[in-house]
Parts: C-alpha cells; sequence; structure tokens
C-alpha cells in the first residue's frame, strides 16, 4: 500500500545540506551544530502541552497508575530508554514507568520488520501489561502516523486512560487519538528522512521532561537533588552520601553514619539528619508527607528547616 509521505516535514530535503556528500568534515560537523541548535527552540514551542503531559502523568501516579511509554524504532527505543533511567535515577520499580517498542524487546537492537505497520500489536502488548483507567500511555511517532502507536492510543483511550501523543510534525495523524498532543517541528532533518537525528533528540528532551518533572511532582525530589537514588554500586553509594551532605550541610562521616543507619535510603537519612530521629520516625514522617522530604522536615508550628 502507497504511503504518502510528502506532507510530512521530517521527509522533507533540507535545503541547507543539499551537498553533504561534498563538504569537508569540518564544514559538515558545523552544519550539522548548527540544525541541531534548532531543537530546543522547537520544544519551547511545545511547553504549554508538555505542562499538561505532565499533569496527567502525575494524576496517574498518584492513582497508583502507571507511565507507559510506545513507539517504533528510534522512538520506541528512546520511551524505553527514559522509562530504564527512572529504576536508578527515582528509586522506582521498573513496573512504574515502562516503554513498548513494536517488536518487543529484540527490536532494541535489531529491526523487527513490519512490526511498526500493526495496528494490533499495541493493544496486545497493552493488555498483556493489564492497562487500567489509571495509567498515563504515551505515544510517540517522529512522524506522527505510525499505526502501532495509534493502535496502541485507540486501545488506552478504550480503557479510560490518559492518552498523550509526541509527534515531530504538525498536524500529525497521532495527534486526533491523544488527549494532549506534543508536536514539535524541527524542521527537515540535516540527513533527509532521519528522523534520529533532529527529531530523536527532541523527542529525548521532551521525554525527559515528561519523567523527571513527574517525578519531582510526586516527592521523588528535594530542592534539585535526586533523594530517591538507589545506591546499588560503589558509585552510588558515594551519591548518595554526596546528597545527604548538600541537603543537610552535614560532613561526610555523619553522613555515612546516617545513610548507614537508614539502610541507604537518602530520603531516610535526610530526615534523620534534619529532625534528629531515629530511622522509624523518619520514615513515619515521610510516609504522612507522602513521600515528600520538605513537608517531613516541618516543624510544629509549620516553618520548617528546608
Amino acid at each position: 500500500m502507497k504511503v504518502d509521505l510528502s506532507n510530512l516535514t521530517t521527509e522533507r530535503r533540507n535545503n541547507a545540506t543539499m551537498n553533504l556528500d561534498e563538504l569537508s568534515v569540518e564544514t559538515a560537523a558545523k552544519l550539522m551544530n548548527q540544525e541541531d541548535q534548532k531543537v530546543a527552540p522547537s520544544v519551547q514551542q511545545a511547553l504549554p502541552q508538555i505542562s499538561q503531559a505532565v499533569k496527567q502523568i502525575i494524576q496517574a501516579f498518584n492513582a497508583n497508575g502507571r507511565l507507559i511509554y510506545l513507539g517504533a524504532g528510534t522512538s520506541g527505543r528512546l520511551g524505553v530508554l527514559d522509562a530504564a533511567e527512572c529504576v536508578p535515577t527515582f528509586g522506582v520499580s521498573k513496573e512504574m514507568v515502562v516503554g513498548l517498542i513494536a517488536g518487543g524487546p529484540q527490536a532494541m537492537t535489531v529491526a523487527v520488520e513490519g512490526a511498526e505497520d500493526s495496528l494490533t500489536l499495541a493493544p496486545q502488548d497493552l493488555q498483556d501489561l493489564h492497562l487500567t483507567k489509571n495509567d498515563a500511555v504515551v505515544g510517540i511517532a517522529a512522524s506522527g502516523r505510525t499505526p502501532y502507536v495509534i493502535g496502541g492510543l485507540e486501545y488506552a483511550s478504550s480503557v479510560g486512560a490518559a492518552t498523550i501523543s509526541l509527534a515531530c510534525n504538525p498536524k500529525a495523524e497521532i495527534s486526533q487519538y491523544a488527549q494532549t498532543a506534543i508536536e514539535v517541528d524541527c524542521g527537515p532533518e540535516f540527513l533527509t528522512g532521519s528522523t534520529r537525528l533532529k527529531s530523536g533528540t527532541a523527542q529525548k528532551l521532551v521525554l525527559n521532561m515528561l519523567s523527571t518533572l513527574s517525578m519531582i511532582g510526586i516527592g521523588k525530589v528535594y530542592n534539585n537533588l535526586m533523594v530517591d537514588v538507589k545506591a546499588t554500586n560503589n558509585k552510588l553509594v558515594e551519591r548518595a552520601k554526596q546528597i545527604v551532605m548538600q541537603a543537610t550541610g552535614i560532613d561526610y562521616t555523619e553522613a555515612e553514619f546516617y545513610l548507614k543507619q537508614a539502610d541507604l535510603s537518602v530520603k531516610t537519612a535526610i530526615v534523620m539528619a534534619k529532625t534528629n530521629t531515629t530511622k522509624e520516625q523518619a520514615e513515619q514522617k515521610l510516609r504522612q508527607a507522602k513521600g515528600f522530604v520538605k513537608q517531613s522536615i516541618v516543624d510544629e508550628k509549620g516553618k520548617g528547616d528546608v
């Protein structure tokens, strides 16, 4: 079946890069860098939609729901990457943020023929996850027309889940299937049709915002410190100590002591040090404050030492 791509910005030729095969490496690098500088301003234009999407995701998390990314090819890989990074950065379970890619895990490294063209694969993938109305689904497609993503968003809507689309073309087809449509138009690619370039960078920036701002919204951050980081190796244990020091003003030895007492929970260690409480008391404060450190260290008069 013929697919008309002529109206897609991501498929147009870039007039500034017509003679790439004749350029020196230095000139091509400069030109590519100039094109890349168009990405962040393009993302800026979509901030209202990005903000709305973050609010939807926070609402899902507060209802014990999940953030589920779905996409094909580069778009799918970026979703899987962002989901995987949430686990160590924010101390969440791998089930809380999930990345689905057309064709399954093998498609992370090898293209799976025909997977992105299926309208039924994504609904099946979401059914396998037992999708509920409490979840938020983000469909990612640079072209804005990927059938796998459309099928997934349609199914998510039928379940009552929050739906968000992310495309790199204006008036994208997938936008019609989402409650919140994020469209980031970076112009034609440096290399015609290679959406792993500017479009991929734009998608990465947006996904960074969706996950990071949503995690801030549910108490995973204190000031600008990632206080739910999982100290799973020596480097991260040392980072955890640094975070406790930065959050409390205590020295290395004290931070090490509190972190050990808190069983490597950075949040608990901070609250213990700030409020001069035991591990159990600090954990209780955190539960009462729904995981927000700042609210956990507020004193009886509501003036807290922050």
